[in-house]
């Protein structure tokens, strides 16, 4: 781990603890640039005097209140029918991170980082043997779950700014080495063209939801590699399939892992 972040991983348990903080918008991005949330907000935004409203600015926050963990829920929901799945609602839980995209006040993305503390995990339910087999070999791993988007001209970016910053909060703050991820077999070969996920359990029903699901797994030393080399690159690197280059850059990142641990 960078010893720049090291330092400020120093506070972050104590600052978790004050809500206020972590109500706060983390990042705000466009289709062509990032505001850099790690500076005060009129600063980001006095600096960039030819943004319009028409370039689709979303934010993403925690889903910290009762309301916008609602608001998640319902997303998941309505996304979940449509697909014929089932969905539970959402519950508090320490060991879960639960993210959301926001264009105005409309929700237009949410996923869950679900982190291997002391509950089991979600996908142990039919994957015990297959993580705990992780484990056994000194692996840390934590998960994914309840990821839903809406279709949009920029639905590529806002999940991949999702899974960017759940990877900062697993990968970078909590040094994670392994993310896994329950998904419906025709979706497996998305995960895998886009992300470069790996198939690690077999298809199984997944009482959850009322659907076959297959097992995912993804070494984050590869999501490492990927930012550093495709990060940030959506306008050049227009003949690579995966969604790494509209992920930030690594000095984005930087800034990012900077607010979230500093509440700033």
């Amino acid at each position: 781990m960078p010893a720049d972040i090291s330092k400020m991983l120093s506070g972050f348990k104590k600052r978790r603890q004050e809500p206020d903080e972590w109500d706060k918008t983390i990042v705000a991005i466009s289709p062509y640039r990032l505001k850099e949330l790690a500076f005060p907000e009129h600063q980001a935004a006095a600096s960039q005097p030819d943004e319009k409203v028409e370039q689709q600015v979303f934010k993403i926050r925690l889903a910290h209140s009762s309301e916008r963990v609602n608001s998640a829920s319902m997303l998941v929901q309505r996304k979940y029918a449509s697909r014929g799945y089932d969905a539970s609602g959402f519950q508090k839980d320490p060991a879960r991170i639960t993210l959301m995209a926001f264009q105005e006040d409309k929700v237009i993305g949410t996923l869950t980082l679900g982190m291997d503390l002391d509950n089991p995990l979600l996908a142990e339910d039919l994957y015990k043997a297959e993580i705990d087999s992780l484990r056994a070999a000194g692996r840390k791993v934590c998960e994914l779950t309840k990821l839903a988007v809406d279709q949009t001209h920029g639905s590529k970016r806002v999940l991949a700014s999702l899974f960017h910053i759940a990877y900062i909060y697993g990968r970078i703050m909590q040094g994670y080495t392994d993310v896994v991820i329950e998904v419906n077999p025709r979706h497996v070969a998305f995960y895998k063209r886009m992300l470069g996920f790996k198939e690690f359990g077999p298809e199984r029903l997944c009482g959850r939801v009322s659907a076959p699901a297959i097992l995912l797994r993804l070494e984050l030393e590869y999501v490492d590699q990927q930012i550093a080399l495709l990060g940030g690159k959506a306008d050049t690197a227009s003949g690579v399939r995966s969604l790494y280059p509209f992920f930030f850059t690594k000095s984005d990142e930087l800034g990012i892992t900077h607010r979230l641990i500093h509440g700033e």
